[in-house]
């Protein structure tokens, strides 16, 4: 089956969406950008509880780009607020390179278990 159709008596494009032909927007079809843990954390949200919300974003096109805007405001968010939380126990990377400051890291996380599972990229 073809990816992209169009129908000549209406000309509106349709795009192949699993086995449905879905309305493709007017625009060519959007590149994937990479969603990352935030991303897929509220798509799973708005599957489980906005369905209609999601069934817009999948229908309209702008599901891939919304998702990876979403995850790239909530990783800002995070690096921020970890920046602050750090700023304010007094963290600083000389403390986080020596001895002391690891011990410290390793105490810090046994109160705070919720900070393990994340891990960041360092993207330029």
């Amino acid at each position: 089956m073809e990816k992209y159709i169009t129908d000549e008596r209406t000309g509106l494009k349709y795009e192949l969406v699993g086995d449905y032909y879905l309305i493709a927007g007017d625009d060519e079809p959007e590149e994937d950008q990479p969603i990352g843990v935030w991303g897929q954390r509220h798509l799973r949200y708005l599957k489980e509880h906005r369905r209609v919300r999601y069934a817009n974003l999948l229908t309209n096109g702008k599901m891939n780009a919304y998702f990876a805007d979403i995850d790239r405001q909530a990783e800002e968010l995070f690096l921020r607020l970890v920046k602050q939380m750090a700023d304010a126990e007094g963290i600083t990377e000389k403390l986080k390179a020596s001895n002391e400051g690891k011990a410290y890291f390793a105490k810090w996380l046994l109160k705070h278990p919720e900070y393990t599972a994340h891990s960041t990229s360092e993207s330029g």
